[in-house]
């Protein structure tokens, strides 16, 4: 018993210092605790997740239900969630009950990580290590994202995402190179458009061949 209170003290050490590496409007310990809705909700997710994991019925849900209403952030009880988690901002998260993510995970206000219909079993996606999901992505169905990962945001993804990639658009495209600034932060508004680029490509090939008929 020692031990497990032991290591919920730990992880809230690392969910608060977190918030401090990625949030430069962290200013004070108790503006942190009192006013940042990510970490009542991951707080409020352990007590549940735990819970859970003894097969205690209806407590989980509730307080999971109870968390939605306060901070505006679903988490399920059944999923399950790495260190350092952070959210941002927060609302209108939902994360699934058969999700995986990783450890220094980072997730904007509105991103899904939900699933596709009824299917029964691991309905929901798995995120790796270092992953940042822009705000408003929806990460769809039993799919792996790998390590290293940016979703830009307002993407959609419903397909596997290789490590160290970006992944833009709807459905969500995965581009050659990440746009991240100097401490390998995903820069939301400096995100490639695949579409463009291809259309800025086509209208290349048009006008060398209108050069060629002259």
């Amino acid at each position: 018993m020692f031990d497990s209170i032991k290591r919920g003290i730990n992880n809230l050490k690392e969910d608060i210092s977190v918030i401090y590496e990625n949030d430069p409007a962290a200013k004070n310990l108790a503006e942190v605790i009192l006013c940042y809705p990510g970490l009542h909700a991951i707080i409020a997710y352990r007590i549940a997740h735990k819970l859970n994991k003894w097969n205690i019925p209806l407590i989980p849900r509730m307080i999971s239900y109870l968390t939605r209403i306060v901070t505006g952030i679903e988490i399920h009880p059944g999923a399950q969630i790495g260190k350092r988690f952070f959210i941002d901002h927060g609302e209108g998260i939902v994360i699934g009950e058969t999700t995986v993510i990783g450890e220094d995970v980072l997730l904007y206000q509105q991103v899904t990580l939900g699933g596709t219909g009824k299917d029964c079993g691991k309905r929901h996606p798995t995120l790796g290590n270092h992953v940042i999901v822009g705000a408003g992505a929806k990460v769809l169905g039993n799919i792996t994202i790998g390590d290293h990962v940016r979703i830009g945001a307002g993407s959609v993804v419903m397909t596997d995402v290789p490590s160290h990639s970006t992944v833009v658009g709807v459905p969500g495209r995965v581009v050659q190179r990440a746009v991240v600034d100097e401490d390998g932060n995903l820069m939301h508004n400096k995100i490639p458009d695949p579409v463009k680029t291809e259309l800025e490509s086509l209208r290349f090939e048009i006008e060398n061949l209108k050069k060629q008929n002259y």
